[in-house]
């Protein structure tokens, strides 16, 4: 793969802007250095921050959503990594339109966006905290207090949402509890009134045919799963980009989709000498996967040209 597909960062950005040094409490890709992009949903009145995360280069967005209240203000709902990047974008916000009043974490286990609220809240510290109830986390079921929520401003979403201070401005409804086994699936999804917009986690995705703009702030982890075998030099183009991609949409969906075979570690290890790239980064050359040749037909049919759907991995859970 060229050298040149990593971000470029843009001129008067440090890469400290991009530090999260609580990346050890959720080890995923990129680790301590994440990257946002906030774009305006509707204009001064709701806006998503989306940064990146993953394992094994399979990265997929992970978004906040940032609604400006009507008597000023402002609520964020499900929240990334503080970084001090997206701080500022916040503070941006902040300063046009209001602080941050409500914090809502809308799940219950997963720990991708629960790590960061306690972080974040300490940024702005007259923000009253809401969660869905029955919180849990796993390997251990700490108290709230110990992942960092503060414990005097932190509250439980009730059943009613007209007991909510927003309750004017916003309705919601909550999916679950549902049992997994070790523990439970969740999720409150928030109705903006005025916008009529649904503000949702996990339950309903949709996904695009080319990469999000905050994938393609780093091509490397799309370069690398667009290769066919570990010998494999990969240019950093638009279609490879696009190829990548739609293979990790897959990976992220099914975890192991029938089109993708996994081969055996000898031939892994024997393929991974006829690697150009056997560093620390490119997995020492190590490529265990094999796609079918119909993989592109199966990413087809999950997209459905882009309508929104339940993931598969949770029909298979919860439905």
């Amino acid at each position: 793969m060229a050298d040149h597909q990593s971000a470029v960062i843009p001129e008067g950005i440090v890469q400290q802007d991009f530090s999260w040094p609580f990346w050890f409490t959720l080890p995923l890709y990129p680790y301590g250095q994440r990257r946002t992009i906030r774009k305006e949903v509707i204009k001064d009145t709701i806006w998503t921050f989306d940064q990146i995360q993953g394992i094994f280069y399979v990265v997929v967005p992970i978004r906040m959503t940032v609604v400006k209240l009507d008597q000023g203000g402002l609520l964020v709902y499900a929240a990334v990594a503080p970084t001090p990047e997206c701080i500022r974008l916040v503070q941006e916000l902040v300063i046009e339109h209001g602080d941050v009043k409500y914090l809502i974490l809308p799940t219950i286990s997963g720990l991708e966006h629960k790590v960061f609220v306690g972080p974040f809240a300490r940024y702005f510290p007259t923000a009253e905290v809401f969660i869905a109830p029955h919180q849990w986390s796993f390997p251990l079921n700490l108290p709230l207090s110990w992942l960092g929520l503060p414990a005097k401003r932190t509250h439980v979403l009730p059943a009613d949402s007209s007991n909510t201070p927003f309750a004017d401005q916003f309705d919601y409804a909550m999916l679950g509890p549902i049992e997994l086994g070790p523990g439970r699936f969740a999720e409150v999804v928030f109705l903006h009134k005025r916008s009529q917009t649904l503000l949702v986690t996990d339950s309903v995705i949709s996904v695009s045919a080319d990469p999000p703009a905050i994938v393609q702030l780093d091509s490397y982890p799309l370069l690398f799963h667009a290769k066919d075998k570990a010998s494999d030099t990969i240019a950093d183009t638009e279609a490879n980009r696009r190829k990548g991609w739609q293979r990790i949409s897959l990976f992220a969906l099914y975890f192991r989709p029938r089109v993708l075979e996994v081969k055996g570690w000898g031939e892994v290890w024997r393929d991974a000498i006829q690697a150009p790239n056997r560093s620390q980064k490119a997995y020492f050359g190590l490529f265990p996967f094999k796609w079918q040749s119909d993989w592109q037909h199966s990413f087809d049919i999950l997209r459905g040209e882009g309508r929104l759907f339940v993931a598969p991995i949770l029909q298979t859970l919860i439905l």
